[in-house]
């Protein structure tokens, strides 16, 4: 470590991570938790996304310059239904914004970071995204997306 809270790894300082792009919450039911958000905190769903290649139904809840990611199984089968499973309904990733996620995946490779995949994918907003296992970020999924 260079200095408190600096470390080489994860490479070069000009891909750091600019904003919180979204945080995604798993959730039993869409329509159970909505009227919460969008009465009681007076926020809008921008678009709901039904993705049953991921087993997901995504609600997007603009809040600021991020996003709360509402996510809904569409089945127990499903890695949001797994996880409601284990853990309950609750915060199950905060994503962070690159400018460049090939070379940030290259560069936490390097470092010896636990990533859930080397290559990134196009994930809910048609985006290349890719996760970093939490065993590495202190028990929190984080995951990398690339805004194009």
């Amino acid at each position: 470590m260079a200095e408190h809270g600096e470390s080489k790894a994860g490479g070069d300082p000009e891909n750091r991570p600019t904003r919180i792009a979204h945080v995604g919450i798993a959730v039993r039911s869409l329509d159970e938790v909505l009227p919460f958000y969008t009465g009681a905190l007076g926020l809008r769903v921008d678009e709901v996304l039904e993705l049953p290649e991921r087993g997901l139904r995504v609600a997007m809840v603009p809040c600021g310059e991020s996003i709360l990611e509402l996510m809904e199984p569409l089945g127990q089968d499903s890695q949001i239904g797994s996880f409601l499973d284990k853990r309950g309904p609750g915060i199950h990733h905060i994503c962070l914004e690159v400018d460049d996620i090939d070379r940030k995946l290259e560069d936490l490779d390097a470092a010896g970071v636990a990533l859930v995949s080397k290559q990134a994918e196009i994930g809910a907003e048609g985006c290349p995204v890719a996760f970093i296992h939490p065993r590495s970020t202190g028990g929190v999924l984080l995951e990398l997306l690339e805004e194009r």
